[in-house]
């Protein structure tokens, strides 16, 4: 490879070369086992990147749709994760929603503490100032409903999942894929 070449890919990697743009697009389609999924990039060469994404679809049983077809599935939050040992259900309702969350909801180790992203901030801030811990605070795509995968599906679609995050185009993946937490650990 010339000299010249390695140059200009090194230049255009660090953003040193003039004249190259970065371009937000989303990606949408379907899984294998039906579930949705929504795909957030930031690329160079949007035909590199549409092309990378699709085989990505492909290769592991999903479908790449139209723009539409799954966003509607999505509902853009705020999102705080809540360690269950750190405070009280009932401390941290009342200090969430005094803030403007619009619920808090349990898990079996946290809890969720779901805003309107223009609440976000708010929510963070009262949350620092009771001193209260969290963590994967962000401000993301909530499905509406679940779709529970389980053996081959479930299999594939975590193969999807990891195509999908080795992809250097590809900063965010939504779906709406539900899989045990003992077929997780399985695979």
């Amino acid at each position: 490879m010339p000299k010249d070449n390695i140059e200009r890919a090194i230049k255009k990697g660090t953003g040193e070369l003039e004249g190259v743009s970065y371009e937000e697009s989303s990606y949408e389609g379907y899984g294998p086992g039906g579930a949705a999924i929504l795909v957030e990039s930031l690329t160079d060469n949007k035909n590199r990147a549409v092309a990378e994404i699709r085989h990505i679809f492909n290769k592991y049983g999903g479908n790449m749709g139209e723009n539409g077809c799954v966003a509607w599935m999505f509902d853009k939050k705020g999102y705080f994760n809540v360690d269950k040992a750190a405070v009280s259900e009932e401390k941290l309702m009342e200090i969430a929603l005094e803030a403007g969350a619009e619920d808090v909801r349990e898990d079996d180790t946290s809890f969720e503490v779901i805003t309107a992203p223009e609440d976000f901030d708010a929510v963070k801030e009262a949350l620092d100032a009771a001193a209260t811990p969290y963590s994967d605070e962000e401000v993301t795509m909530l499905p509406q409903n679940m779709s529970l995968l389980e053996g081959k599906d479930a299999e594939r679609m975590l193969k999807l999942m990891d195509a999908m995050d080795d992809c250097d185009d590809v900063q965010k993946v939504y779906t709406n894929a539900d899989i045990p937490d003992d077929m997780v650990d399985a695979l």
